[in-house]
């Protein structure tokens, strides 16, 4: 009969064909020609970053001297789990109808919320999940809400084009999305937008909230954000902070 292990939270280790065996799955490029030579390089780089056993379970040519792989590795290092503490939105997230509902109890107004992709980012699936009325995984979009005024602004938007765009609307909130996020091009880009809210006196007037693949609520709040949100995040949960926090600041 199958013995289901307990496992120790204190002690916790990657889980590969038994239970704390460390085994561990990488993959990664080396920028050299493929063969014998590649496969032992590749086996000696994860060794030298504390994995044992390291064994090459795939290698493949990428050309111009460039070879990709895919390995296997065994750390001995645990995590203790039960001392972890994730910064991350405080919110009991509310359904659409009971979104809709708050609104019209506490607000009394249509709420503006104002999306998009902003600097060079031309990936808008993040942002059009969250506002498209037929919304993501039966989580319906903004624009399907009762009460919400909601303008997708689309991709590759200037961050000086959102603020007077939130200037003429009279934004009530402004969602940003951030899916390329290379050499950290998001940083900076994220944070000129405060920069430019702060100088138009605006920073404390609009409920401001980023999200994507790499962005947390620990590092919007750093970056002067009033939330982040992350991938599996949907209309209700952004919606639910937005409308939650304008009552909270008094901004209605």
């Amino acid at each position: 009969m199958f013995e289901i292990q307990k496992v120790d939270l204190t002690r916790v280790k990657p889980y590969g064909d038994t239970m704390n065996d460390g085994a561990i799955q990488l993959s990664f490029t080396l920028p050299v020609p493929y063969g014998d030579e590649a496969n032992e390089a590749a086996r000696q780089l994860i060794k030298k970053m504390g994995f044992e056993e390291p064994a090459v379970v795939y290698s493949h040519d990428l050309g111009i001297n460039y070879t990709y792989f895919i390995m296997y590795g065994k750390t001995i290092h645990t995590v203790d789990y039960t001392s972890i503490e994730v910064p991350k939105v405080e919110v009991d997230v509310l359904e659409k109808h009971e979104i809709e509902d708050y609104i019209k109890d506490n607000i009394k107004r249509d709420v503006v919320i104002l999306g998009a992709c902003t600097g060079t980012d031309a990936h808008t699936v993040g942002i059009d999940a969250i506002f498209n009325m037929k919304g993501y995984a039966g989580h319906y979009g903004l624009e399907r809400y009762e009460g919400v005024e909601s303008h997708n602004l689309g991709s590759q938007v200037l961050n000086e084009e959102l603020v007077a765009k939130a200037i003429e609307l009279k934004a009530d909130a402004i969602l940003v999305s951030q899916v390329v996020t290379q050499k950290d091009v998001h940083i900076p880009n994220l944070t000129e937008l405060v920069e430019l809210l702060e100088a138009e006196g605006l920073r404390d007037k609009i409920v401001l909230v980023c999200g994507g693949p790499r962005l947390s609520h620990e590092l919007a709040k750093e970056l002067g954000y009033d939330a982040g949100f992350g991938t599996g995040s949907y209309a209700e949960d952004v919606a639910t902070f937005v409308v939650t926090e304008m009552v909270k600041r008094k901004l209605v």
